[in-house]
């Protein structure tokens, strides 16, 4: 299992924006877009894992994991 894994991603339809947008909660906000949904999610797993990195080298403690964690969205 990956780091990554531990936090959900959520990639949802934005009426505002007329396109898909992901999310990390407890990582990044809302961080990408696009037309394609599976497109979206592929990009928001990559930043989520260079975010993850960023903050390892950084010396900074990652935040709580959001799987398995009720989460009012």
């Amino acid at each position: 299992m990956k780091e990554s894994d531990r936090y959900i991603k959520i990639v949802e339809w934005s009426d505002e924006d007329g396109c898909f947008v992901g999310s990390c909660p407890g990582i990044i906000d809302t961080c990408c877009h696009g037309d394609d949904e599976i497109q979206v999610y592929t990009e928001l797993c990559q930043i989520v894992n260079e975010w993850i990195e960023t903050i390892k080298n950084d010396g900074k403690p990652l935040p709580s994991p959001t799987v398995s964690r009720n989460l009012a969205l």
